[in-house]
């Protein structure tokens, strides 16, 4: 018996009848099964690979201030997926599933955060970094044949925002870790700059969940688990629920919309429109590899994948190179 298909048996053997097993994986194009990795596993690997997961480091999470403790889209992919592992695991759901989507979640995330996500919306009419992301892993990486990740995985990535909910329950764990992180995380960071404070939170928040965002992640985590345990859904009391959504409230007010943040935001915003309309006149200035990619997708959307794909630095370099003097 291979490797893989022990794996395999063990995951029928131990995990909830509801969760989402590595034998049931179905891909697009169909290939041959690894004989050591079970197809999760290999969706995993393959992100963590790619040349768009290494790119997260150097894209913004919220804060556009440079500086060692703020996190970055590959911490927060990090974070989430290690949340996620953890109740997967208690659950009895498959961690392999829930790692490769959280880690591949925002791939296709713009530079800037929501700043160039929005920048890019009002510059083409369009944009979502969700589907973003889901069009990266399909297209592009281990040499243009994209990654032909597992359907469980790309329905995971896709639906870990937006109107559309995933029918698998690693796939709902994603969605409920991705907004416990960054709600939790982003605080932690506006709190070491002196932005948020356990002072300032409302009293719903402090009460319910507490002030220290460690604390508000293990009060999260552990309800999700209590209330999902031997069940097929994933659960949070609604006590605790009315609690977060005054959170996300508090931190949009404070932190995410708040004056100074969005003075930057409104600079990281023109940086993207200038490249996007610059790109969209002159696609000559486009490198090589994306001008490829123009008889495939059309100018537009070659356009925007590479200004999408680029990070923070990169696309400050750029815009400097033809929109600053030389002095």
């Amino acid at each position: 018996m291979l490797i893989r298909e022990k794996a395999e048996a063990r995951e029928e053997k131990l995990l909830a009848p509801w969760a989402t097993k590595s034998r049931m994986a179905t891909r697009i194009q169909e290939e041959e099964m690894d004989p050591i990795r079970t197809a999760f596993q290999r969706d995993r690997d393959r992100i963590l690979h790619s040349t768009a997961f290494r790119k997260l480091k150097h894209k913004t999470q919220v804060y556009l201030a440079s500086g060692d403790h703020y996190r970055t889209r590959l911490t927060h992919s990090m974070e989430v997926a290690q949340i996620s592992r953890t109740i997967a695991g208690a659950l009895d759901l498959n961690e392999d599933l829930v790692e490769a989507a959280a880690l591949g979640h925002d791939i296709g995330h713009t530079p800037f955060g929501h700043a160039g996500e929005r920048a890019m919306a009002e510059c083409v009419g369009y944009f979502h970094h969700n589907e973003q992301s889901l069009r990266v892993a399909d297209i592009y990486g281990r040499n243009g044949r994209g990654l032909n990740l597992t359907s469980q995985v790309r329905e995971a990535i896709l639906c870990h925002t937006g109107d559309i909910l995933p029918t698998t329950l690693e796939g709902m764990i994603v969605r409920r870790c991705d907004r416990i992180a960054y709600l939790c995380h982003d605080y932690d960071d506006g709190s070491s700059v002196g932005m948020v404070g356990p002072e300032s939170l409302p009293e719903i928040v402090a009460t319910r969940l507490g002030t220290d965002p460690s604390v508000i992640l293990d009060v999260l985590v552990n309800n999700i688990i209590e209330l999902s345990l031997n069940t097929p859904k994933i659960t949070l009391d609604p006590y605790y629920e009315e609690a977060v959504t005054a959170f996300r409230a508090f931190m949009f007010e404070q932190v995410y919309s708040c004056p100074a943040m969005m003075v930057e935001q409104k600079k990281a915003e023109h940086v993207v429109k200038t490249l996007m309309n610059m790109f969209l006149t002159l696609p000559e200035r486009l490198p090589i590899e994306a001008r490829e990619q123009i008889d495939r997708f059309g100018v537009e959307q070659a356009c925007i994948d590479y200004v999408s794909g680029i990070t923070d630095e990169a696309a400050v370099r750029i815009f400097r190179k033809y929109f600053e003097p030389a002095i």
